[in-house]
């Protein structure tokens, strides 16, 4: 008998193939991801502090080492990483889609300032392409997926800012467009916690996987151990 407790599941398994697999780390910058500059010093500002102390503590505790933790692996084995970030070209914000563009422009969303760059601690390396996008889903304002499909990419592992914002609707439309998809759970913050574990749920059940970091390093060394020819040790 059916039980109406148990939501229906209808994701397509997400394997994680070494050369076909790209790390995505999404808007990971001053402007979103750093309680003294951006989003972090308008909510000081305007003396709403403790609306960011959840998403900021997680980005500091989890979300810095756990991703560099994930750069590492990548970069040691050739993996692919492509860096995203929300970064007007315009005073004002003036390209940023609409509905964002008066607190991008508060949050200091504009050419030359600090919050269009990424973290220190996750700064790219040569080679790692970042990716400018004016909306929060990277693939309604970039060139990402003509970029990726270039690469021979065909899953992603998304991690970064917000869960419910730019990492589940980039996700999402990735997964719409054919990628495999998994989102990093502990490598994602978002302002709220209910909001960042519902938006996991309803992203598990029906678009893709939702994994660990410790998961996506073991799944491929697993991978990349089982490719290497045996008579090659």
């Amino acid at each position: 008998m059916h039980d109406a407790n148990v939501l229906l599941e209808y994701t397509r398994p997400v394997v994680l193939r070494p050369p076909s697999t790209a790390l995505m780390i999404i808007d990971m910058q001053y402007l979103s991801a750093c309680r003294t500059t951006g989003m972090g010093r308008w909510l000081n500002d305007t003396g709403r502090a403790d609306e960011g102390r959840y998403r900021f503590d997680r980005i500091e505790q989890l979300l810095v080492p756990n991703i560099r933790t994930l750069l590492s692996f990548f970069r040691e084995h050739r993996l692919q990483v492509v860096h995203v970030v929300l970064a007007s070209q315009m005073e004002g914000a003036r390209d940023v889609v609409a509905h964002s563009r008066v607190h991008e422009a508060e949050f200091g969303n504009e050419p030359g300032r600090i919050e269009t760059q990424i973290l220190d601690e996750l700064a790219p390396a040569p080679n790692e392409p970042v990716v400018q996008k004016l909306s929060a889903s990277a693939f309604n304002s970039s060139n990402i997926d003509f970029l990726l499909r270039s690469l021979g990419i065909d899953t992603v592992v998304v991690t970064g800012v917000s869960t419910s914002q730019c990492v589940g609707l980039t996700a999402h439309d990735a997964a719409d467009r054919g990628y495999g998809v998994a989102i990093v759970e502990d490598a994602c913050a978002e302002d709220i916690e209910e909001h960042h574990v519902w938006t996991l749920e309803q992203f598990r059940r029906v678009f893709g996987r939702v994994a660990t970091t410790a998961e996506v390093v073991t799944e491929l060394q697993d991978a990349l151990a089982a490719s290497v020819p045996v008579d090659s040790y």
